[in-house]
């Protein structure tokens, strides 16, 4: 299978690996068909991700799609997070085998997942800002 180099970097040296501490948004998705696991830790302060790691258990593609929408949403905005796609993951890395893409739709509901649990220790209904959540990535609307 060919990986980019982006790809293999972020695999061979992943960024924001972890759990953190002070996490106020907790999200974790997975996918039945490959056993992928991804756990998204946000510390989110005054709408702004101050801090964001992931534990992902899983292919290389998986932990290289979890570090790089670490680094896209961090410092970011809760709506600027809650518009990141499985396609700007993709071409941060330049490209995934499509065999990987559901790697990086994984990543975009890990995301939405931790938001919507940052949501809810509010006191506040995610659904109407972060959307219907899919409690795994096992179904037609996540490919």
């Amino acid at each position: 299978m060919d990986y980019s180099p982006k790809v293999m970097e972020h695999f061979a040296n992943p960024r924001n690996v972890g759990e953190l501490a002070d996490a106020n948004g907790i999200g974790e998705v997975g996918n039945a068909k490959c056993g992928d696991i991804m756990r998204m830790y946000l510390k989110i302060e005054n709408g702004i991700i101050e801090d964001v790691s992931f534990k992902t258990f899983g292919c290389g593609a998986a932990i290289a799609t979890s570090s790089m929408a670490t680094e896209l949403i961090k410092g970011k905005p809760i709506e600027d997070a809650l518009k990141l796609t499985n396609r700007a993951v993709v071409e941060a890395l330049d490209g995934l085998p499509p065999v990987k893409i559901h790697c990086s739709v994984l990543a975009e509901q890990a995301v939405k997942a931790a938001i919507s649990d940052y949501y809810r220790r509010q006191g506040i209904d995610p659904t109407p800002i972060v959307g219907e959540q899919c409690e795994n990535c096992d179904c037609e609307n996540c490919h």
